[in-house]
């Protein structure tokens, strides 16, 4: 009977040997794979940390111990450990979420999966701890990548400062966030592992003690943790104790009773401790461990003795992106890349090829990101930072003070916006154009399709005086939707083909080809409908009042929080230019939404041509002072 079967709780390890958890570890990666590749999702990560997460269960006693996950993609076993043991739809409506989910164990803490945010929570509940008397632990782990964010640091500073509040910070130490880490830190901790001579040392002291009689073992474990000196004559000095924090390690990521030897000291100190892990990403997957690039950081469905996709789903956005760079690149000299920590997965890896001396990578540190745009801009150059749409949230602040303030050319590229589905809540990109409004002199375009990405993207970096954003979709780019004329900035994509139309619908984005289907579903009950797409969506096109005036209702269909989104730009846009018509908007309502696929998602928030179409022809129909109900029910798809 497989060990993984008997396991349906944390305690259930307790009763396994040495021997037994080095077995239970093969059986998790081979699981790992078999169902990762089926489903997709993070690979690489969690096959990297599988004797450190059966090392934390050991030790630690979840949940009255707090076991925090910066990011959380690395806890699938995590999940396994906790009783989640099928894994059949993971990522998808209904499954288990990629990410530590409070609604599925009380093992699940955080749930937010933007990065380095681990231990501010971990400083807080410790507090919190103290404060009620309580003699539980907690145990923050966080990557070496995530360890380049600003945050960590602010957080450090502050756990440093209370001796004897007990919490435990692993650094799991594998040189990678998505690509290998960067910087002055990833310098350090390359020092530290590759330093070994106090390691050594201890090794050849550990088989001499061993044989000593009664002492022995008291006294390696006494100079063990006597790093303090020891190590400073042996290695350089560690960071991490020079702001008052007691360090642990390196140690083995992968030799599980060093791991319970360090985290045992660790618990019994009373204070915070750093255990510095050292792991291998993608460990015991030869095919993750040959992918130099993210070693299957995120993998979608896969063969799982090749890692070969199975099917190929075409060109995507991010891939469009990244060609029309090198394009730019080519044509001036002054254009730079800004990536946080994710070169490939904003398509920026082309571009690095080509130009490496053009390229930088800011780590996990959006913020810092926006203002070094701003330096970059000020001294002549014009800086593109792409960026998921949902991580430009943690650098407004800089886009507003630092970039619009100062009148910098800067482009931000928001890959990943509007709904991304499967990577749940934290990663929907749906409050960017939002929040961007508000921002004064900022242009915001949304390409409906690859054609308008290049043309979009292209406008927007001849913009010197001004932050400018191009944001588009996630996945597969769909057909060029042609325009059939302009008005103003604007393509007309449908003419209403009559001198009185009845909707003027606003299409924003990659929602074109839905707003046409909407139109021709109007148009079988009657209703004449022009379709627009306003290209750049801030600020709303002058042209776009006049054209209102001329229709009964006007609709906007955005891939965006209705809150402050495009919708109520527009509706302010048309009441100060005094044009008094019915406005509805279309969007995603204010909550945060569960992982499903981007389809799944769109039908339960009613964001589907049928249902748009339905709710348009209600409002028509009260405008002509007749409500049909049959007649609103009947609207039914334009295609299955």
């Amino acid at each position: 009977m497989p060990l993984l079967t008997r396991i349906r709780g944390p305690r259930d390890l307790d009763r396994l040997s040495l021997e037994q958890l080095d077995r239970l570890a093969e059986e998790i990666r081979t699981f790992l794979v078999d169902a990762v590749s089926k489903t997709g999702g993070h690979l690489g990560p969690n096959l990297g940390v599988v004797e450190l997460t059966i090392a934390l269960h050991r030790v630690f006693e979840s949940p009255k111990d707090k076991v925090l996950w910066d990011t959380g993609h690395q806890s699938y076993v995590h999940k396994l450990l906790t009783g989640r043991q099928d894994f059949s739809r993971l990522k998808m409506k209904g499954g288990l979420s990629g990410y530590p989910s409070q609604a599925e164990s009380e093992h699940d803490v955080i749930e937010n999966s933007h990065a380095s945010t681990v231990l501010g929570w971990a400083d807080g509940l410790a507090k919190a701890n103290q404060l009620h008397g309580r003699d539980s632990h907690v145990v923050a782990v966080i990557g070496d990548g995530a360890l380049t964010g600003g945050m960590a640091w602010e957080a450090l500073n502050n756990i440093a400062d209370a001796k004897d509040r007990p919490l435990v910070i692993v650094v799991n130490d594998n040189e990678r966030s998505y690509a290998p880490t960067i910087g002055g830190l990833a310098n350090h901790l390359a020092t530290l592992r590759t330093t070994d001579g106090y390691e050594r040392f201890l090794a050849r002291t550990k088989e001499v003690l061993e044989r000593t009689p009664v002492v022995g073992k008291p006294l390696y474990e006494t100079l063990h943790g006597a790093k303090k000196g020891l190590k400073d004559f042996i290695a350089p000095q560690g960071m991490f104790e020079d702001l008052g924090l007691k360090y642990v390690g390196p140690i083995d990521g992968h030799d599980i009773e060093a791991l319970e030897s360090a985290l045992t000291r660790a618990k019994r100190f009373g204070g915070p401790v750093i255990v510095h892990c050292l792991t291998e990403k993608g460990r015991g997957y030869q095919p993750a461990l040959q992918d130099e690039a993210d070693r299957f950081h995120a993998v979608g469905k896969i063969h799982p003795d090749t890692g070969l996709p199975i099917a190929s789903s075409g060109a995507d956005w991010t891939s469009v992106f990244g060609e029309e760079m090198v394009r730019l690149g080519r044509e001036r000299e002054d254009i730079v890349a800004i990536t946080a920590a994710m070169l490939q997965p904003v398509g920026l890896e082309k571009f690095a090829k080509a130009f490496p001396d053009r390229v930088y990578d800011v780590g996990i540190a959006e913020q810092h990101g926006a203002v070094s745009a701003a330096g970059l801009a000020t001294g002549g150059v014009h800086p593109v930072f792409a960026v998921y749409a949902t991580f430009l949230n943690r650098a407004f602040d800089q886009v507003l003070m630092d970039v619009a303030l100062h009148k910098c050319g800067v482009t931000f590229v928001l890959d990943r916006a509007g709904i991304t589905g499967t990577d749940g809540a934290s990663h929907n990109g749906m409050w960017d154009m939002s929040i961007l409004q508000v921002v004064p002199g900022l242009r915001l375009a949304a390409p409906r399709d690859a054609d308008q990405v290049r043309a979009q993207l292209r406008e927007a970096v001849v913009v010197e005086d001004a932050p400018t954003v191009v944001r588009f979709s996630k996945g597969a780019v769909g057909p060029a939707v042609p325009a059939v004329g302009r008005v103003g900035g604007m393509d007309v994509l449908r003419e209403a083909g009559t001198d009185t139309p009845d909707v003027l619908l606003v299409s924003v984005g990659a929602l074109a080809p839905m707003c046409l289907d909407v139109a021709d579903l109007l148009d079988k009950q009657g209703i004449s409908t022009t379709v627009v797409d306003p290209r750049w969506v801030k600020p709303v096109d002058e042209a776009l009042a006049p054209l209102a005036e001329r229709h009964r209702v006007v609709v906007t269909v955005e891939d965006n929080s209705r809150v402050g989104g495009v919708g109520s730009a527009i509706a302010q846009a048309l009441r100060d230019a005094g044009v008094d018509i019915p406005l509805r908007d279309f969007g995603i309502p204010p909550r945060f939404l569960d992982h499903a696929s981007r389809q799944e998602v769109m039908a339960e928030i009613g964001l589907t041509a049928p249902d748009i179409a339905r709710q348009v022809t209600g409002l028509v129909a009260k405008l002509d002072g007749r409500f049909d109900r049959t007649a609103v029910d009947s609207v039914e798809p334009a295609c299955d």
